[in-house]
C-alpha cells in the first residue's frame, strides 16, 4: 500500500542529478545502518525550488556502473537539526565499502512523503525501513522499468528530462 501523503510532482520529475559523492555527516552507515551517498552541494543549490524538501524514489548509478533502485531525503533532518541543505541517497544494493568521489548519477521519480522530525532514532530507522519498502514496491511498477536503460545513465547532464 502506498501513502497517501506522497505529492504529485510530475511537473518537475523525473529530474536527473549527476554530481560526485562527498563525505556526510556518518549518520548513514554507522548510526543508523543505512549507509547513504550524498551528493556535492553545488548539485543541492540547482534542484528546482518547486522540488520540496521530502523523501524520494529513483534510480541511481555509481561511476556508470549498473542502475539500481534508490531512495533519497532532500532537505534538512529535522531530527539532527542540519544546518547545510542535503541530498542523501540510500542506494538499494549493497555496496560493501564507501565511495567518496565517486560519479552518482539519480533520476528522481516520485514522492514518498515530506520531511519531518522523529521522537527518536529508533522510530526515524522504523520510518526510513517503510521509506524504502515503498520505493521499492513503486519501482517495481512497470512504467519506470524504461528508467532501467535510460540514455542519461551514459551521459553527462543534470535537469529536467521527459521521455
Amino acid at each position: 500500500m502506498f501513502s497517501s501523503i506522497a505529492k504529485d510532482y510530475s511537473h518537475v520529475l523525473p529530474y536527473f542529478v549527476d554530481g560526485k559523492v562527498t563525505k556526510g555527516f556518518g549518520r548513514g552507515s554507522k548510526e543508523l545502518g543505512i549507509p547513504t551517498a550524498n551528493i556535492n552541494h553545488e548539485v543541492i543549490e540547482k534542484l528546482p525550488k518547486a522540488l520540496d524538501c521530502g523523501i524520494y524514489y529513483g534510480m541511481a548509478s555509481l561511476n556508470s556502473g549498473p542502475i539500481h533502485k534508490a531512495v533519497l531525503s532532500i532537505g534538512w533532518n529535522p531530527f539532527y537539526q542540519n544546518d547545510k541543505k542535503s541530498l542523501e541517497t540510500h542506494i538499494l544494493h549493497n555496496f560493501g565499502g564507501d565511495f567518496y568521489g565517486a560519479s552518482l548519477k539519480l533520476v528522481i521519480l516520485g514522492h514518498i512523503r515530506p520531511e519531518r522530525d522523529f521522537l527518536s532514532v529508533d522510530d526515524l530507522i522504523k520510518e526510513i525501513k517503510n521509506d524504502i519498502r515503498i520505493a521499492e514496491e513503486k519501482l517495481d511498477l512497470p512504467d519506470y522499468d524504461k528508467y532501467r536503460t535510460h540514455p542519461f545513465f551514459e551521459t553527462n547532464t543534470t535537469g529536467r528530462n521527459s521521455l
